[in-house]
């Protein structure tokens, strides 16, 4: 068993090294980062990685799914996998840190565990996910969550077939099932990611405990009124869908505020037909996201909003339709990893915070079938998915100790 020792740490300058170097891969002119999944690009960087790994005395497989998975084995040969892992693809106009500080981090720990002759009793996995930033084919494909039968549905950003784009990187859709992983192989997983919010900038927090990665509810709402004259229908006479519209959107800040958890609830689309300057609006269609960390919660939240939603409609002589367009349900943190991070956190004398991960993460698919963990370092100004996000040295390297020293405190606990 390797005891903690605050004198154990990861080399920082090779870790931001390492993530300066990733970022010149897909860099484009105004500094954004544009590697797409299964762009020559990613298969750049793919290649980079996995060399990377090799050199840091892990053996490296691609499965079906294209995941690539770097093994540094322990010292019992029957023991599940300690994983840790995120993506290196980006959005279109992507940053350095997202994704890539978790891959990156997974690596410096298992150079560090080399460099001074250590192997824990499970073996580590680093795990860099498929298409992130778009399907999570990669995390599903894990999880056993991919729907076989509707290929359709992975489309990628490039906008090629899933299956010719799995083939690129060494996967295999036909081959999908083989890649399903269970507890009996990854006793664990912990995930370390910028924050891409700004709370524990503004709390003055250096980690955060991830208590899990929140469910979500989506809906598109069609209000359907009259259009008709601006200048020749009173005000008492008109079906406005747009005013239903105001009122619906600010109904669903309203829910989000009366909740106690303080779930997130977002109108981020919206359109207005016929959309001219001297006609009543007589069709709006507008998105809602909602999301927390309780289902129960996301349900009251919805049934809320239906019945809101009948009010409205009364009160504007309009009919609002309502349509489900994405439930994903949350996945909880494991309270033993949770009180890992939190007790590696003290001993480092770092300052922590226990928060919801509201963005999705390749966690939230490890968390359906095994233990899963997140470790939150800030992000400035809370930015993310653009070349302007940035988290400091200082700030990548501790969450990397955090991580190293997060599995070596789990690697007892898993016996």
């Amino acid at each position: 068993m390797v005891v903690l020792s605050k004198q154990l740490a990861v080399n920082g300058d090779r870790l931001m090294q390492s993530i300066d170097r990733l970022a010149k891969i897909g860099r484009q002119p105004n500094g954004d980062i544009c590697r797409l999944a299964f762009s020559p690009e990613d298969l750049q960087a793919r290649y980079l990685v996995q060399q990377w790994m090799i050199e840091a005395g892990m053996t490296v497989r691609t499965d079906a799914a294209g995941n690539l998975i770097g093994r540094y084995e322990g010292t019992d040969p029957n023991a599940p996998a300690l994983a840790t892992g995120s993506h290196i693809d980006t959005v279109p106009s992507g940053g350095p840190f997202d994704g890539a500080l978790g891959v990156l981090g997974g690596i410096e720990v298992v150079r560090t565990l080399k460099e001074n002759g250590l192997r824990l009793r499970h073996p580590i996995e680093v795990i860099v996910f498929t298409d992130e930033e778009s399907s999570m084919i990669g995390g599903q494909a894990i999880a056993g969550t991919v729907l076989l039968d509707q290929p359709e549905r992975y489309l990628p950003k490039i906008d090629q077939p899933i299956e010719s784009c799995l083939e690129k990187i060494g996967g295999d859709w036909s081959q999908l099932p083989s890649a399903r992983r269970t507890r009996a192989d990854i006793a664990a997983f912990v995930e370390l990611h910028v924050e891409q919010g700004c709370v524990l900038e503004r709390k003055g927090q250096a980690i955060g405990v991830v208590q899990g990665v929140v469910g979500m509810q989506r809906h598109l709402i069609t209000i359907h009124g009259q259009p008709n004259h601006a200048g020749t229908t009173p005000m008492d006479m008109r079906q406005d869908a747009l005013i239903a519209a105001a009122k619906v959107i600010l109904s669903v800040q309203a829910i989000a505020l009366e909740q106690p958890s303080q779930p997130v609830a977002t109108v981020g689309y919206l359109t207005v037909a016929p959309n001219a300057m001297n006609i009543v609006p007589g069709t709006v269609e507008l998105s809602v996201d909602m999301r927390d960390l309780s289902q129960v919660v996301l349900e009251q939240m919805l049934e809320k909003l239906k019945q809101t939603l009948c009010e409205i409609a009364i009160a504007t002589h309009t009919r609002i339709d309502i349509a489900p367009v994405l439930t994903v349900e949350p996945t909880l943190a494991s309270l033993n990893v949770q009180a890992a991070i939190e007790a590696v956190s003290q001993d480092l004398n770092l300052s922590y915070l226990y928060m919801p991960s509201r963005a999705g993460h390749d966690a939230m698919e490890m968390g359906r079938f095994t233990d899963m963990g997140m470790i939150f370092v800030p992000s400035q100004e809370g930015l993310s998915h653009s070349g302007m996000e940035y988290t400091s040295p200082e700030q990548c390297t501790q969450g990397a100790d955090v991580l190293l020293h997060t599995l070596i405190k789990l690697d007892p606990i898993y016996a």
